[in-house]
């Protein structure tokens, strides 16, 4: 069964899609099948994988809102993974979710279709803990959280770890932290180098060893609608995300190894 990863913080410009995009091609890179589930209604994975989010019939509003078969949304990319794209309509099932029952659940019923067929599912949310947050926690095995090293990281940092505890309390036991991904960082920087220490300092265990530098080409790649590996494979952007892909692919590894039964957990 394919692992389902929500790539959340509720703070914007920290690089939660450009990690989903170019985690997604790592992990196709590395011989994985891999979904990509773009949850932003703004569409920027859409874009960003090369689609334009007005050429689609269906999207993750119609498969939410179960108007269409996720079969029927997934398309699949130039860069190897395919995706279930998004567009402003999202807006419109955000909305209607709200008066319905059992809400919190819908993306985790449509995906238990489907799971089999991937090794990873990513899931790139909104910069805001709402009920589309909600639906990809209550979906998910585990949670990457990217943090850009910067004054306020910690403090957004803790809230959204009590959000990820009260979901796991009330919806999903089973969630736990992927891993605290330090993006945009810039080492000749004293404040991300303090931050960064910070980091270490009060989440020990949860920090990932990669670290994702600013990177001009890596910026550059969504305009042309490609991952950083296709657009420029030895940028230190590509370099980085593709060793984060080999990273969790080894934590993966040794997690199934560490809990053998189904019904063991994680806790936060």
């Amino acid at each position: 069964m394919g692992k389902v990863i929500a790539v959340v913080n509720q703070k914007g410009g920290v690089g939660k899609t450009t990690t989903s995009i170019n985690l997604a091609a790592s992990f196709v890179f590395m011989d994985c099948r891999v979904m990509l589930i773009d949850l932003d209604p703004q569409g920027n994975a859409t874009v960003g994988s090369g689609l334009d989010k007005k050429d689609f019939v269906a999207s993750v509003k119609h498969v939410l809102l179960n108007e269409a078969n996720i079969t029927e949304a997934l398309l699949k990319t130039k860069s190897g993974y395919d995706i279930l794209p998004t567009n402003h309509e999202l807006i419109v099932a955000e909305v209607q979710l709200l008066q319905e029952t059992a809400r919190e659940l819908r993306l985790k019923n449509v995906l238990s279709s489907v799971r089999d067929q991937y090794d990873f599912i990513l899931i790139d949310c909104p910069p805001s803990l709402n009920i589309l947050t909600v639906n990809a926690l209550a979906a998910s095995d585990s949670v990457l959280i990217p943090i850009q090293c910067e004054y306020f990281a910690l403090e957004g940092l803790t809230s959204l770890l009590n959000t990820v505890e009260q979901i796991q309390t009330t919806i999903n036991p089973r969630l736990y932290i992927e891993g605290l991904l330090r993006t945009m960082f810039d080492k000749r920087n004293r404040l991300a180098v303090d931050v960064s220490a910070q980091l270490k300092q009060h989440f020990p265990g949860r920090i990932y060893r990669t670290v994702i530098p600013r990177n001009v080409r890596l910026a550059e790649a969504p305009s042309h609608g490609l991952p950083v590996i296709q657009y420029d494979d030895k940028s230190l952007g590509a370099v980085a995300y593709l060793t984060l892909a080999g990273e969790i692919l080894e934590k993966s590894s040794a997690l199934k190894k560490a809990l053998p039964r189904k019904e063991e957990q994680i806790k936060i």
